[in-house]
């Protein structure tokens, strides 16, 4: 369970340390979620995993590319095998579920935004910075509530940060219902005047 900022710094340190003792490639993830949140000191709430939302890779010395985490590499899945035996973490702990997102596309600069953090020699965490969590939080509210709501709330968004992730999310679900259920929770989360200009 990760409850704070060194929860997740220490078992992301023990996991670079596993690549490190493989000998692999270098590892580059970008990690959204409540480990991201927790990361970054915006919320400290209990969470069983992390959220890979994509790899990271070098298309030249200034640009990144993000790629599926679909599947995780060998050699990553492997050191996390021994991180959950290490730390009793359930066995999907470090999973790629957010990973489809990309297909839809994100928000623009979100990899600029990120905050990059190295974990020993090889392996390079960037958690989605809070800009871009409001946005994924928000689709994540309209479609499931619960945690995901509770954390829009805790993040306090301006109605400008709402609009541009109103306007994100409806580009992932252009259904009518979506549009109306999203109208719906601005209005609860007190933003009426943005449920009225998407």
């Amino acid at each position: 369970m990760f409850r704070n900022e060194s929860d997740v710094d220490r078992v992301l340190a023990a996991l670079g340390e596993q690549l490190t003792a493989l000998s692999t490639e270098p590892v580059d993830i970008l990690v959204c979620g409540g480990s991201a949140l927790n990361a970054l000191g915006l919320i400290s709430r209990t969470t069983k995993d992390v959220d890979v939302l994509a790899l990271v890779s070098k298309k030249s010395m200034d640009q990144l590319l993000l790629g599926t985490a679909k599947p995780l590499p060998p050699a990553l899945l492997q050191a996390a095998v021994k991180v959950a035996r290490d730390f009793d973490l359930p066995g999907d702990w470090l999973n790629p579920g957010p990973t489809s997102a990309l297909d839809f596309g994100l928000p623009e600069g979100l990899l600029a935004r990120a905050e990059k953090r190295r974990y020993g020699k090889i392996f390079t965490v960037r958690f989605l910075s809070r800009y871009d969590q409001i946005h994924f939080k928000l689709f994540a509210a309209v479609d499931q509530a619960g945690k995901h709501y509770d954390d829009l709330k805790l993040l306090k968004p301006t109605a400008s940060e709402l609009k541009a992730a109103a306007l994100w999310s409806m580009t992932h679900d252009v259904s009518e219902n979506y549009r109306n259920e999203l109208k719906r929770i601005l209005i609860d989360l007190g933003f009426k005047n943005v449920a009225q200009e998407i």
